[in-house]
């Protein structure tokens, strides 16, 4: 499964798994799109305004989905990765979030 987050957390049930291995490496909006086409995945997003870039960006419905998940082994990521940060309590609208510089970010858990 992939999923897709407005984090570049990377969530883990410790619970099941008392050690994990994470990889990470920057991707473009390319790969992303080819990674999503070729696997199943799923929105983990929590903003509506970075859901709105990510599906103009990726060509899809990227929708919110404010809920907790957890990785599995082998499980990846594409996360919209913001290369600033926000002040504490501050929200972006779509406008002001079009503005700033970010990555897209694949992990991969082992």
């Amino acid at each position: 499964m992939i999923y897709v987050l407005n984090t570049l957390i990377v969530p883990v049930d410790f619970d099941k798994r008392e050690e994990v291995a994470v990889k990470f490496r920057r991707i473009t909006v390319e790969e992303a799109k080819e990674l999503l086409k070729s696997e199943d995945w799923e929105s983990a997003i929590g903003h509506q305004a970075t859901a709105a870039i990510l599906s103009q960006l990726l060509g899809i419905e990227v929708s919110v989905q404010r809920k907790m998940i957890f990785f599995e082994k082998g499980d990846k990521g594409i996360h919209f990765f913001l290369k600033q940060r926000l002040p504490e309590g501050v929200v972006l609208k779509e406008e002001e979030l079009r503005k700033l510089d970010f990555w897209l970010v694949l992990s991969e858990v082992e």
